[in-house]
């Protein structure tokens, strides 16, 4: 996209926003086609696009360029060139002004000696395309429910459950949007390629069996939304295969490919003041766009719809479709809490008694639960979990919600939030 086409204001340019007005830079970073490059150039006077072969060779010869050019200056994919973060935090310390300069990455490195930058350059997550930025209109604010004053939960939609797996299947990532059926595929088989083909090597981590790989990317894809061990996943994707690759090829895989912002864990949750023990510590297994891991599985609209199970053999609760909703529901609720200065967990028990699927954490380490179901209703049982951690946590709990398929947002009557995917936004 050029500068002068039209663009659709991510939530994330609000934060973009406050951080220009006050810091000298920032670092845009997320996996590649999430938009990172679109942002910048509206807010930049001299842009330095690193992954154009021509310009990089001109920079790697006078590094120093990067410095010269109307401020605020973009460095396109800072990556390539990896001393470019070091130029620019040297200038930071040098006494550069406020908006001065913005850095993009689609990976970071772990083969480079550059500063940390800590205190100097300001990182900024972007990830794909939330439901409020895909056109829907929601009326339920998690920063409200962040606020802790139980705000009044109201709204309706026509988004029903073959809304939500179109959603999944069409990708959140903005050049993708506009493509359907046949075209839509090849793209995100060709955004997999790429990574299989290319990102490996270009971060200078050898691929010795691609085929290998592609097996454990498929076989992660099937453990999304679950805490399945590397180890199951690492045996799903060699079924069948005598010889067995060690730990260490697989956790370059995984090391890799989280490098790439491609692999999005979502942390466990580890309160420090609360009374509850025993906790789960893997992390709940997410890739940056659940778009790809249909795609990686081979399912379309009917298969999600019929429950159709396909792909390496992975241990879940419930179909596939509803563990890709989860998906789609937290890449979003990422999203809106990361513009409410927010964190997300999801929390489980160590012998899984207790679970909530998402944990939204303020910096003073109080939270809003949210569970995911995949349900135009929801019962007693569906809320059971989250009564239970009001119970347990008390006034640490600053709200409960239940995020489902349904037409409308309300509260029970014990106020619990009900509200569907569509109408939840930041």
């Amino acid at each position: 996209m050029e500068v002068g086409e039209r663009y659709s204001r991510r939530i994330v340019d609000d934060e973009i926003d406050e951080l220009q007005a006050g810091v000298p830079a920032i670092a845009i970073e997320g996996a590649k086609g999430v938009g990172k490059t679109e942002t910048a150039l509206r807010r930049c006077q001299t842009a330095y696009r690193l992954e154009t072969a021509t310009q990089r060779d001109i920079i790697v010869a006078d590094p120093a360029r990067l410095l010269q050019g109307s401020a605020p200056i973009l460095i396109d994919e800072w990556q390539r060139l990896p001393e470019s973060w070091d130029i620019v935090r040297r200038a930071v310390d040098d006494g550069a002004g406020p908006g001065a300069y913005l850095l993009t990455g689609s990976a970071s490195r772990d083969d480079i000696s550059t500063h940390s930058g800590a205190g100097r350059i300001v990182t900024v997550r972007m990830r794909p395309l939330s439901l409020a930025e895909r056109g829907f209109d929601p009326s339920v604010s998690l920063t409200e429910l962040l606020s802790g004053v139980h705000p009044t939960v109201n709204g309706a939609t026509t988004a029903t459950l073959t809304t939500y797996a179109d959603e999944i299947l069409h990708s959140g990532f903005p050049g993708l949007r506009s493509s359907q059926g046949r075209p839509l595929r090849a793209r995100l088989d060709g955004y997999i390629d790429r990574i299989v083909d290319r990102d490996f090597d270009e971060l200078g981590r050898k691929v010795r069996n691609p085929a290998a790989l592609r097996r454990w990317f498929t076989a992660y894809a099937a453990a999304t939304s679950s805490r399945a061990s590397y180890e199951v996943i690492r045996d799903a994707a060699t079924a069948g295969i005598g010889d067995k690759p060690a730990r260490g090829a697989t956790d370059h895989y995984r090391d890799v490919l989280e490098r790439l912002w491609v692999l999005d864990p979502v942390p466990a949750w580890l309160p420090s003041n609360n009374p509850i023990a025993r906790l789960s510590t893997p992390p709940k297994h997410q890739l940056v766009d659940p778009a790809l891991a249909a795609r990686l599985l081979g399912v379309d609209r009917e298969a999600l719809l019929d429950g159709a199970s396909t792909g390496p053999a992975i241990p879940r609760d419930g179909t596939l479709l509803g563990a890709l909703f989860e998906a789609l529901v937290t890449q979003s609720v990422r999203t809106y809490a990361q513009s409410a200065e927010a964190r997300v967990h999801h929390f489980r028990t160590r012998g899984g008694e207790h679970e909530v699927d998402l944990i939204v954490e303020r910096a003073d380490h109080r939270v809003v639960a949210v569970e995911v179901k995949m349900t135009r209703s929801v019962d007693s049982d569906d809320l059971r979990q989250l009564r239970w951690l009001r119970q347990t946590i008390g006034p640490d709990l600053l709200d409960a919600v239940v995020v489902t398929t349904g037409p409308e947002a309300y509260r029970t009557t014990d106020g619990i939030a009900v509200v569907p995917a569509a109408l939840l936004g930041p």
